[in-house]
């Protein structure tokens, strides 16, 4: 393991991570998916508070703040830019629906692990449509952010000193959900061969 500080630096990696990719939503290369990074931007802030709750240090819970800080600045950069938002269909509300049930139901238990899973399955199911979007029109989308959001995340994890649910779940999560988004939109393997939707 190392040191818990470098938790911060992890932190700091992502969000450099997160100016990548609005920078791409600014030139228009990048059409981001507004169901996705809102629910992105709260599953993460519940399971930071939750992380805290159960007295995970500030440095081991940085990671899941920048987690939660970075697509609430993508999200509220859509409205700013003059290139258009991913059009929103039903499966994105329908997935944005069931992950503000999960907060919800965080809200409900007000329990501490119990806030991390159901943060996980939210963020989740908000990142679904931004994934199928990566895998079918990765031009819509850049790898870079979830390439760095991928090494930040599998930094913030090596500083983990009790491996516990609490401590790595959300961390273990970011590391996957960003290696299969980075896989899709990199490789282009699901790319369809039509025009790409605005």
């Amino acid at each position: 393991m190392i040191s818990e500080a470098w938790g911060y630096v992890a932190a700091i990696l992502n969000l450099l991570g997160t100016f990548t990719y609005l920078a791409a939503v600014i030139k228009g290369k990048a059409q981001p998916n507004r169901v996705t990074w809102f629910v992105l931007s709260i599953a993460p802030l519940v399971a930071f508070t939750s992380m805290l709750s159960q007295d995970v240090s500030m440095a081991q819970s940085a990671m899941t703040l920048s987690a939660g800080l970075s697509p609430l600045m993508i999200f509220i950069t859509t409205f700013l830019v003059k290139h258009p938002a991913w059009k929103i269909k039903k499966f994105d509300v329908m997935c944005g629906a069931f992950s503000i049930l999960g907060i919800i139901l965080w809200w409900i238990t007000g329990k501490g692990n119990l806030a991390i899973i159901f943060s996980i399955l939210a963020d989740g199911l908000g990142f679904l449509p931004t994934l199928i979007k990566g895998f079918k029109y990765p031009d819509s989308e850049s790898p870079w952010a979830f390439m760095i959001g991928a090494v930040a995340s599998f930094l913030s994890l090596l500083t983990i000193t009790v491996w516990n649910f609490e401590h790595a779940a959300f961390t273990v999560y970011l590391v996957v959900a960003n290696i299969v988004a980075s896989v899709f939109i990199y490789t282009k393997i699901g790319a369809v061969k039509e025009k790409t939707e605005v």
